[in-house]
């Protein structure tokens, strides 16, 4: 609810500006900001949203960090998340300094390297910045410019304002009911659900594979995991409502660059509430039911290259180690206190006043 606050806020086309919509609880001069992750988020990705006329004409101006980004879009949506036009961080055009300007308009590119093609229902861009290495990488540095005349109507009063985060907190309650009735739909524990769009959110030529758990004290769930060559993926637990469990303390949440491939190339992972001793544990932070997502992207020529493929199956906690292939990286309590202690400081690199 506090998202749907947050994104409600900047709706204005006219007055466009570019926000995080999606954040853990944090502190910014003292103050406590609540915590805004809804839909499934990702524990990678910095998701910001700037409103978007398609009457309008717009300059992004922003700058890329010296590590480029393994994921980043800009995706202009309407109203529905649908996507109208998009633009890949890999292909924008950086000056000496590494900055850029995105133009943003209905018009044909006509030579124009950044560009995005706008259209009448042209509603608002949503941009992906995703951070594979936690300790190194860094979100894009951005800020919306509109082009034209002054705004020849008023902004929003109080009451019209209230109306309009009344009216989107109603929006992301029914969008969560749906998309996680589609999660609760399998029966737990079979991870096989899959589909790759780019309408109700979704980002297009990414594959997302996914289910529900319920497990016992007493139970494991191995999933296999073959990635078809994706240079990106997470693999991220949740709560039943589409919120993540907890990505900094624990590992909530393990993506590539955090997880430990077997001698084969693919990856072994373990859901259990206790720690199976193995370095790629999925930690439901005690929770015995939720939402378990694998999401896949940045396959080489846009398509995925090899075996693509996510295989669950349940094993008594107990039989776990015979489960398990001889080449999975087991780690020791001090392994895993150090494994921790760094997850939690790359992620608050993000956050201010950490």
């Amino acid at each position: 609810m506090f998202s749907a606050a947050i994104w409600s806020l900047n709706q204005d086309p006219l007055r466009p500006r570019s926000i995080c919509i999606t954040r853990l609880e944090h502190r910014i001069d003292g103050l406590r900001v609540p915590g805004s992750r809804w839909g499934i988020d990702n524990p990678d990705t910095l998701y910001r949203v700037i409103p978007i006329s398609g009457a309008e004409r717009y300059r992004i101006h922003g700058r890329v960090a010296e590590r480029r980004l393994t994921e980043n879009y800009f995706t202009l949506w309407d109203a529905k998340m649908g996507t109208v036009d998009m633009l890949s961080g890999h292909d924008l055009v950086l000056d000496a300094d590494r900055r850029f300007v995105i133009e943003v308009d209905a018009e044909p590119a006509n030579g124009r390297q950044n560009h995005i093609r706008s259209a009448p229902e042209a509603h608002e861009l949503y941009i992906r910045d995703v951070l594979l290495d936690w300790a190194q990488d860094a979100p894009n540095e951005l800020a919306i410019e509109r082009l034209g005349p002054p705004p020849a109507t008023p902004p929003l009063g109080i009451s019209e304002q209230a109306e309009r985060t009344a009216a989107m907190m109603l929006r992301f309650a029914g969008f969560t009911q749906k998309i996680i009735r589609n999660f609760l739909r399998p029966a737990p524990n079979e991870f096989g659900l899959a589909w790759s769009a780019d309408k109700g959110g979704g980002l297009r030529n990414q594959v997302y594979i996914g289910g529900n758990f319920r497990l016992d004290e007493d139970e494991a769930m191995v999933v296999d995991v073959r990635d078809g060559g994706a240079a990106y993926f997470v693999v991220p637990t949740g709560n039943i409502w589409g919120t993540t469990y907890d990505i900094v303390n624990r590992t909530g949440s393990l993506n590539k660059a955090q997880s430990l491939a077997n001698a084969d190339g693919s990856y072994t992972f373990v859901l259990s509430l206790r720690d199976p001793g193995v370095h790629n544990w999925i930690d439901p932070g005690g929770h015995r039911e939720g939402i378990l997502t694998l999401r896949l992207a940045e396959f080489p020529g846009g398509r995925p290259q090899g075996e693509l493929s996510a295989r669950s199956r349940v094993v008594p906690f107990a039989q776990l180690d015979t489960a398990l292939s001889p080449d999975t990286r087991r780690v020791t309590s001090a392994e895993r206190a150090r494994q921790l202690a760094e997850r939690a400081a790359a992620y608050r690199r993000r956050l201010p006043d950490a």
